[in-house]
């Protein structure tokens, strides 16, 4: 079984790649015909929601830097 990757992309989705479901609030699952590479939408313009349709481009700015979260309390 690969790792599951995600991918935080500037301006853009959330990639997700390798072993992985993704499910509704109900538990239900989404069919992803075949596909083991997904993109999540963030900017929340998406006709295809939670997919990425693209429909970010020129309206969503983000610069993905990677830091450390502050610990767990």
């Amino acid at each position: 079984m690969s790792k599951t990757k995600l991918t935080i992309n500037n301006n853009g989705s959330v990639r997700i790649e390798g072993d992985f479901e993704i499910v509704d609030k109900a538990g239900n699952t989404y069919d992803l015909g075949g596909r083991e590479i997904v993109s999540i939408c963030r900017c929340g313009l998406s006709q295809n929601k939670p997919f990425c349709d693209g429909a970010h481009n020129g309206h969503f700015e983000h610069d993905a830097v990677a830091f450390a979260l502050p610990p767990k309390k």
